[in-house]
C-alpha cells in the first residue's frame, strides 16, 4: 500500500506539471523566415566572397550551421540602418552604394526569426547579468581590484555596456564582449552567442556542460566543478557519444537517457514542457545571497519578470506592479514542480523527493545555524559603531563575505546538484571552520578595540548562537556520548586504544 501511495503522489505531481506547462509545446516553434530582397541576397554574397579570403574560419563555421542550410547569411544578421547607434558604412554593393552593417549582433537582431526564444531570454536572469554593475561584486572589482580586471574578467561573463567611439565602432575597453547580460547599443540585453558561439550557432554546443562552465565555475559559483563531481557529470563523460546533442528534438528520457546536462535541467524540453530560454523558471531557491530564500516569479505584460521572496505579499494577476500589469505568477512550488518534471524523465518520485529533502535540509542548516545569526550580529556591530557601514574596510567584513559569498554558496550549490564534496569539505566544513576560528576571534577583536574588553562579543554570541542546538558544542564542548560513539567506530576499524 505504501508503494501505491508513492505512485499516486508521483502521478499527481506529473499531472500538476502538465497543467502548468500546457501553454508550451514539447518543442519550440519553428523560427520565422525573413523575406529577403534581391539586393540583400547580392550583398550577402559579396560578404561571403570577401570573408572567404579575409577571415575564412568565419565562413567555414557558418557553412556548417543551420543558418547556412536555411540560407541565412552574413548580411541577414549584420545588416544595419544608417544613423542607428553602432551601425557603420562598410563595403559598397554592386550599384556602388555603401552598405550599412553592425558588428554587434544583439538579441533584437535574433528576434527577427527567433521571437519566442528572445522574449524568454529578455525577461530572464541571464539578460539581467549586467546588473552586477550596481552590486557589491562590482565594488570589489572596480575599487579593490581595478577596471582592467573588471573588463577582462567580470564583464566577460556578466556583460557590460558596449560603448561606441566617434566613428561608430565599439570601444576596445568594452568590446569584444559576449557577457550573458551585455547591454547592447540598441537597448537589448544579453548575447545569444554567449551560449551559441559564432558562427555555427550550434544547439549541440549550447547543450554541452562546458559552455555553461565558462562562467559557472570558481570559488563563488562552482556549478561546473560540482557537476563534474556528481553522478550526472560522471555519466555524461562516460556516455557523451550517446547524448545525441545535435538532435532537433532533444527530450530527456526520450531522445537520450544516459545523463542530463545543465541545459537538460534548466532549459530543455521534457515530454510535457517546451524549451525555455528563461533559465530561472525552474529554480525554487535563490542560492546567491547571504541568506537563501524561496522565490515566487511574477511576470508582467511588458515582457519583464521579477522574483518575489517567499513571505512577501504576492500581487494578483491584473494588478499594476512596476509600471505594468501582472500576467502570470509562478510560486516557488510551481517552479519546483517544473524542475521535478525534468527529473521524472529518468527518476522515480521517491528519488526526486528524497533529493529535494536533502537539498532543503542543507540550505536550512546553512541559513539557520550560520547565515542568519552572523548577519544579525554584523548588523548590531554596525548599528552600535563597532565597525563602519562601508563594505570591505575591515577584516571581519572580508571574512563574512567569504563565508556566505564563497563557502556558503559552494555548500548550497553542492547540495542542489548532488556534489557531496562541495556540500561538505568545500562547503559547510569551511563555513564552520571560518565561523568559529576566524569570524568569532575577529568579532572579539573589533569589540575589544572599542570597549577594551570582550563583554559585548560574549553577549552577542549568547544572544544569537547559544539558542541554536548546533552551537552547543562551542559553549559546552563535544559531549562524552558523541566522543564515545566516534571512539567505538574508530576502534572497531583500527583496534582498541587507537583513538586517544
Amino acid at each position: 500500500m505504501k508503494s501505491l501511495g508513492k505512485l499516486a503522489k508521483g502521478l499527481a505531481l506529473a499531472l500538476a506539471v502538465f497543467a502548468l506547462s500546457t501553454a508550451n509545446a514539447a518543442t519550440s516553434a519553428a523560427p520565422a523566415k525573413a523575406v529577403k530582397s534581391k539586393a540583400d541576397i547580392e550583398i550577402g554574397q559579396i560578404c561571403m566572397d570577401c570573408h572567404k579570403k579575409e577571415s575564412p574560419g568565419i565562413v567555414a563555421e557558418w557553412k556548417k550551421s543551420t543558418h547556412a542550410k536555411e540560407k541565412v547569411d552574413c548580411y541577414d544578421c549584420h545588416k544595419g540602418k544608417e544613423g542607428d547607434k553602432g551601425v557603420i558604412s562598410h563595403e559598397k554593393d554592386k550599384a556602388g552604394k555603401p552598405t550599412f552593417v553592425t558588428t554587434i549582433v544583439s538579441p533584437k537582431t535574433c528576434a527577427r526569426c527567433h521571437e519566442k526564444e528572445v522574449a524568454q531570454q529578455q525577461r530572464s536572469h541571464h539578460a539581467k547579468g549586467g546588473e552586477i554593475l550596481a552590486s557589491l561584486d562590482n565594488i570589489m572589482g572596480e575599487v579593490i581590484g581595478g577596471p582592467a580586471a573588471v573588463n577582462a574578467g567580470c564583464r566577460q561573463c556578466h556583460g557590460g555596456k558596449v560603448e561606441m567611439d566617434a566613428s561608430g565602432e565599439a570601444t576596445y575597453d568594452t568590446w569584444p564582449n559576449t557577457g550573458i547580460g551585455r547591454i547592447n547599443p540598441d537597448g537589448s540585453r544579453g548575447s545569444c552567442s554567449a551560449c551559441h558561439a559564432r558562427h555555427a550557432f550550434s544547439s549541440a554546443q549550447a547543450r554541452t556542460p562546458n559552455t555553461c562552465g565558462k562562467c559557472h565555475l570558481g570559488p563563488d559559483h562552482p556549478q561546473m566543478e560540482i557537476y563534474e563531481e556528481s553522478k550526472h557529470g560522471i555519466l555524461f563523460r562516460a556516455n557523451e557519444k550517446d547524448m545525441k546533442l545535435d538532435a532537433k528534438k532533444w527530450i530527456a528520457g526520450v531522445t537520450y537517457s544516459a545523463a542530463p546536462t545543465c541545459a537538460t535541467c534548466h532549459m530543455s524540453a521534457t515530454r510535457t514542457q517546451g524549451v525555455t530560454h528563461d533559465v530561472g523558471e525552474r529554480i525554487s531557491w535563490t542560492l546567491r545571497p547571504a541568506i537563501s530564500t524561496k522565490l515566487n516569479m511574477v511576470r508582467l505584460a511588458n515582457g519583464d519578470e521579477f522574483d518575489q521572496p517567499e513571505g512577501k505579499p504576492l500581487p494578483k494577476i491584473g494588478d499594476e506592479v512596476k509600471g505594468s500589469k501582472v500576467t502570470a505568477i509562478l510560486t516557488w512550488e510551481d517552479r519546483r514542480k517544473l524542475m521535478k518534471n525534468v527529473c521524472f524523465g529518468c527518476h522515480s518520485a521517491n528519488v526526486i523527493n528524497g533529493h529535494y529533502k536533502q537539498f532543503d535540509d542543507v540550505v536550512n542548516l546553512y541559513n539557520d545555524k550560520f547565515a542568519k545569526p552572523i548577519a544579525a550580529m554584523m548588523k548590531e556591530l554596525v548599528d552600535k559603531g563597532y565597525i563602519t557601514a562601508a563594505p570591505f574596510d575591515e577584516k571581519i567584513e572580508w571574512t563574512w563575505w567569504e563565508i556566505w559569498h564563497h563557502e556558503g554558496r559552494r555548500a548550497r550549490h553542492g547540495a542542489s546538484m548532488s556534489g557531496p564534496d562541495y556540500t561538505w569539505w568545500n562547503g559547510i566544513y569551511v563555513v564552520a571552520q571560518n565561523t568559529y576560528f576566524k569570524w568569532i576571534p575577529e568579532m572579539r577583536e573589533v569589540v575589544k578595540k572599542k570597549d577594551g574588553n570582550e563583554k559585548f562579543a560574549d553577549e552577542l554570541l549568547v544572544k544569537y548562537f547559544k539558542p541554536i542546538a548546533g552551537h552547543d558544542w562551542y559553549f559546552n564542548g563535544i559531549s562524552k556520548d558523541a566522543v564515545d560513539k566516534v571512539r567505538k567506530g574508530f576502534e572497531e576499524r583500527y583496534g582498541k586504544g587507537t583513538l586517544k
